[in-house]
């Protein structure tokens, strides 16, 4: 479990200074994945490449400050499973997201590993990478572990789908008690609807919601006395 100490100054979210909000903070790219993510893909979402510039500038923010940047990558089970009636590109006949299975893309070269983050966002080596079975990130994965081995106390919450895999990883983190961000031009959906009524639920209840500019002044600030 994080540090989730909680000073008696503070009577709301609101009262929490921005540095405290991402103290020890990691970035969290959620499924950015080429097919969600590539245009053409089985489970594309085309407000996703929106979001690649301002990931991409948080990114270069947390390795420039030595933060961690870590990445999750969905995969669907290649038997018969309750996923399969959601989502029914995850069954044999298109194979979506599963592993080892290549495609082709319409904006890409080549075929690709369908459930490889897309090349523009990929992980360095070395940075922590969590392959999961289920929406949530720390749901039968050891992203907790993974947190508590490099000390994070705060996450900062990136990528897609907004009310699927983005906020249900965000609502464990809260649970989990991580100080949780997500950031609004850093997350996309393919209902515009369901992405607004997300950000405004999770600020209401589990954590803040910023934009990256914003996100990246708060980063500026932690540390500081």
């Amino acid at each position: 479990m994080p540090d989730a100490a909680i000073s008696k100054s503070w009577a709301s979210a609101a009262d929490v200074p921005p540095a405290e909000r991402v103290a020890d903070a990691a970035l969290l790219i959620v499924d950015m994945q080429n097919d969600f993510v590539r245009v053409g893909a089985p489970l594309e979402v085309p407000d996703a490449r929106t979001t690649i510039a301002p990931i991409r500038r948080l990114i270069d923010a947390f390795r420039t400050a030595g933060r961690p940047v870590v990445y999750t990558r969905f995969y669907a089970r290649d038997t018969p499973e309750l996923m399969w009636l959601w989502s029914k590109q995850c069954q044999s006949e298109t194979k979506c997201c599963w592993q080892g299975v290549k495609r082709s893309y319409q904006d890409a070269d080549g075929e690709l590993e369908c459930g490889d983050v897309i090349a523009e966002l990929a992980p360095l080596p070395g940075e922590t990478v969590i392959d999961k079975f289920g929406y949530g990130s720390f749901h039968a994965t050891d992203l907790g572990i993974q947190l508590r081995r490099l000390g994070v106390r705060s996450l900062l919450v990136t990528g897609t789908v907004t009310q699927i895999c983005v906020e249900e990883t965000a609502r464990e983190a809260f649970h989990h008690g991580y100080r949780t961000t997500l950031i609004s031009d850093c997350v996309s959906s393919f209902a515009p609807d369901l992405q607004a009524a997300t950000l405004k639920n999770f600020a209401m209840k589990f954590g803040w919601v910023v934009d990256s500019e914003k996100a990246l002044g708060w980063l500026g600030t932690a540390g500081r006395n």
